[in-house]
C-alpha cells in the first residue's frame, strides 16, 4: 500500500532544510569592488584607508565603503562604471607599492559564511574577463635540465677526483671525456649512484667516452614538472594580485588555460603572466652607515652594489644595504625550499636546498665567511605594455629586493636554513617564493581572449531567463495536465532545482553558460521522471486498480524505469566530467549533481508528498491526476 517511513521523512526534512541555507547565500548580489594588496615593504593598515578614502573623496568619486578586509583593502562601489574610475585612480596614486585589482566583493553575512555558506562563482562568460591559453616551451625545460645533470656530472668527477677531459653536450646526450679508460667502471658506478635518472652508454672501442643520457620517462617528468611548476607559480602571482575565482588549469601535453574574471586590462594581465624572476645570495659588504652614506651620496665602493631591503627603516623608507657584485648562488641552482621552525631556537626558518654545483660554492663561501652577513635578492623581470600612438610598446622592468640578510651561524654547503625571519607566515612566504618564484620554461601567450562585463550580464540575464521561463512553462503544464499530482510533481521539481544549487555552492562550482544550460536539461529530465511516475499511476486507474494500489504501483513501477534511463545519462555526464576541460567539464558536473538530485526528488521526495495528501484515507474514491 501507499507508506512512507518515517525516517525518510526525517532525512527529506533535513535535505530541505540544508538546500534552503546553503543556498540562501546566492541572493546576495557583490559589490563591484577594487580590492587592494600590499606588495613586498608595504602594509595594509587603517591609515592606507583613510589615505584612500580622501583620495576619493578629492577626486568625488563615491565608494560604498572602504575597509580592511582580511589581507587586502577593499573599496566597494555601487557600479562597474565608478569601480573602473576608482581602480583607475588609485593605480597612480597608490604607485608600485600596492597592487590594485578589480573584484567583486561578497555581500553575504558572517553568519551564513561561519557555516561554510558560499555562494556560487561565476565563470569567465558571465562575469567577464580575460582568457589567455599558454604554450610551455618543452625544450627549453628539457635543455634546462640538461644542462643541470651535466653539471651534477662535473661534480661528480670532481668530487671523486677523476681526471676527466670534458663534460659537453652533444645531439646523442651528455658526453664524458675521461682522461683514463681505467677510471671508466668507477665513474659509471659514481654517476649511476648520485644521478640514477640517467641512462649510461658506454662502448668498448672507445674506453675513455661515457654517453650518459636522459630516458624517456625522465623527459616526460621534467615536462610534467615544468608545467605544473609554471602553474603553481601563475596561481601564486594570481593569488597575490588579488583577482578573484581565477581559473588556471593544464590543458593537453604542454598548455595551460588562465582564466581571469572580472579583469579588463589585458596590458596588467600579460605582466602578472608574464614576469619571470629569480633569486640570488650575495656576500653583505656593509648594512649599517656606509650604506646609509652611499644611498645618500650616490657613491657605492667598487666592490658593491645598493640594494634597499624589504623591511622599512625608521623614517619609513627601504633600508639601503650593500651586497658584494659577487653572486654566490642563483635561483637556478635552488632545487627546493621548504619553511619549518628553527630546530634550535624555534623561531621561523627557511630550508634550502641547492644542488652539487651551487653546494661547492655555497661550502666555500661558508667556510671563510663564519658570522658575517649573507643576503637574499629576490630579483623579478616584469613585461610592460604601453600604448604608444595607438600600438603596442613592450619593455620589462626589473624590480631587485633584499628580502633577507642573515648571519651565517657556520660552515654548510648544499643543505642550509635562513633565519631571523620576523613570523612562520614570513617563512612560508620566502619559501613559496623561492620555490614557485620562477617559471621553469619559457611560456608563449597563443590565445587571448576578452569578454566585456556587459556581455557577461547579457549571458546572465538571458542564462537565468532560460532556466526561468522553462521552469515556468513545464510548472504551469504540469498543473492543468495532472491537476492536484501537478501540484505535487511542481513541489519536486522546485525542491530538485534548490538542491541543485546547493550542492553547487557547497563544492565550490564555477557557474558559467554551458552550467546554465546544463540546468536547464535537468529541469527536462526532472519532468521525464515525473513523467514517468503520472502517467504510470494512470495506467493502473485504468486497470481497475483503486486509487492508493494505484499510486503505489505507480511510483514502484516506475522507478526501476527512471533509474536505467538516467544512469545512462550519468555515465555521459561521468564522462564529460572526468575526460572533458573548460566548458564541457562544467556542463558535465552540473549535469550529473542534476541526474542525481532529480532521481532522489522524483522518485523519494513526491512520494512522501503524495503519502501525505493520499496515505491517511482508507477509502479513496478517485485520484485527482
Amino acid at each position: 500500500m501507499l507508506q512512507f517511513p518515517t525516517w525518510k521523512y526525517v532525512v527529506a526534512a533535513l535535505v530541505i532544510a540544508l538546500s534552503v541555507f546553503y543556498s540562501l547565500p546566492n541572493l546576495y548580489p557583490q559589490d563591484p569592488a577594487v580590492q587592494i594588496a600590499a606588495n613586498r615593504g608595504s602594509t595594509i593598515d587603517d591609515s592606507l584607508a583613510l589615505r584612500v578614502r580622501g583620495v576619493l573623496e578629492a577626486a568625488k568619486v563615491e565608494a560604498k565603503s572602504v575597509a580592511v578586509e582580511g589581507e587586502n583593502l577593499v573599496v566597494r562601489t555601487a557600479n562597474p562604471d565608478v569601480q573602473t574610475q576608482a581602480a583607475d585612480l588609485l593605480r597612480t596614486e597608490l604607485g608600485q607599492g600596492y597592487t590594485v585589482a578589480l573584484n567583486l566583493a561578497s555581500t553575504v553575512p558572517s553568519w551564513l559564511t561561519v557555516m561554510g555558506a558560499d555562494p556560487m562563482s561565476m565563470g569567465l562568460d558571465l562575469q567577464g574577463g580575460v582568457h589567455f591559453l599558454l604554450e610551455v616551451d618543452q625544450q627549453a625545460a628539457i635543455d634546462k635540465r640538461t644542462n643541470g645533470f651535466a653539471d651534477e656530472i662535473s661534480a661528480i668527477l670532481r668530487d671523486g677526483k677523476f681526471a676527466y677531459t670534458s663534460v659537453s653536450r652533444t645531439a646523442e646526450g651528455i658526453q664524458v671525456l675521461l682522461r683514463d679508460g681505467a677510471d671508466m667502471a668507477r665513474v659509471r658506478a659514481a654517476i649511476s649512484r648520485d644521478a640514477p635518472e640517467l641512462e649510461l652508454v658506454f662502448d668498448e672501442a672507445q674506453p675513455e667516452r661515457l654517453l650518459a643520457r636522459v630516458t624517456p620517462a625522465q623527459i616526460k617528468a621534467i615536462i610534467d614538472g615544468a608545467i605544473e611548476q609554471n602553474r603553481t607559480t601563475l596561481d601564486n602571482r594570481i593569488n597575490s594580485l588579488g583577482v578573484g575565482e581565477q581559473v588556471i588549469q593544464r590543458q593537453g601535453e604542454s598548455r595551460i588555460v588562465v582564466q581571469l574574471p572580472g579583469v579588463q586590462d589585458t596590458a596588467e594581465a600579460r605582466k602578472l603572466i608574464g614576469a619571470t624572476a629569480t633569486l640570488e645570495y650575495r656576500h653583505v659588504v656593509d648594512n649599517g652607515a656606509q650604506a646609509v652614506e652611499a644611498a645618500r651620496t650616490g657613491v657605492v665602493p667598487a666592490n658593491a652594489r645598493l640594494y634597499y631591503m624589504r623591511q622599512l627603516g625608521p623614517d619609513g623608507k627601504p633600508m639601503p644595504i650593500l651586497l658584494s657584485r659577487r653572486v654566490i648562488v642563483s635561483g637556478d641552482q635552488l632545487v627546493n625550499a621548504t619553511s619549518n621552525p628553527d630546530p634550535q631556537g624555534g623561531g621561523p626558518a627557511v630550508q634550502i636546498e641547492l644542488n652539487n654545483a651551487g653546494g661547492n660554492r655555497m661550502l666555500a663561501h661558508t667556510r671563510d665567511n663564519v658570522g658575517q652577513f649573507m643576503a637574499a635578492v629576490y630579483i623579478e623581470t616584469i613585461p610592460e605594455v604601453r600604448m604608444v600612438d595607438g600600438q603596442e610598446v613592450r619593455t620589462s622592468r626589473v624590480s631587485e629586493e633584499v628580502i633577507n640578510a642573515a648571519v651565517l651561524q657556520g660552515v654548510f654547503g648544499k643543505n642550509f636554513q635562513t633565519t631571523g625571519l620576523d613570523s612562520q607566515e614570513e617563512a612560508a612566504s620566502l619559501a613559496r617564493l623561492l620555490r614557485a618564484g620562477s617559471l621553469a620554461a619559457p611560456m608563449v601567450i597563443i590565445e587571448e581572449r576578452i569578454i566585456g562585463p556587459s556581455l557577461g550580464a547579457e549571458n546572465v540575464e538571458r542564462g537565468l531567463s532560460a532556466v526561468f521561463w522553462s521552469f515556468v512553462f513545464v510548472l504551469v503544464f504540469f498543473l492543468v495536465y495532472y491537476k492536484m499530482f501537478g501540484i505535487v510533481t511542481n513541489l519536486a521539481l522546485l525542491l530538485n532545482l534548490l538542491m541543485v544549487v546547493a550542492v553547487m555552492s557547497v563544492i565550490g562550482a564555477t557557474l558559467t553558460l554551458p552550467g546554465l544550460a546544463g540546468i536547464a536539461l535537468t529541469v527536462g529530465m526532472s519532468v521525464d521522471a515525473n513523467v514517468l511516475i503520472n502517467e504510470r499511476i494512470r495506467e493502473e486507474l485504468r486497470n481497475g486498480n483503486t486509487p492508493l494500489a494505484s499510486i503505489a504501483n505507480g511510483y514502484d513501477k516506475a522507478s526501476g524505469t527512471i533509474t536505467d534511463s538516467n544512469t545512462t545519462a550519468l555515465l555521459a555526464g561521468v564522462a564529460m566530467a572526468v575526460f572533458g576541460s573548460g566548458p564541457i567539464r562544467g556542463f558535465g558536473i552540473t549535469l550529473i549533481i542534476g541526474i542525481l538530485t532529480s532521481m532522489y526528488t522524483a522518485v523519494s521526495v513526491s512520494r512522501g508528498i503524495a503519502t501525505l495528501i493520499y496515505g491517511k484515507r482508507k477509502k479513496l474514491a478517485k485520484v485527482s491526476i
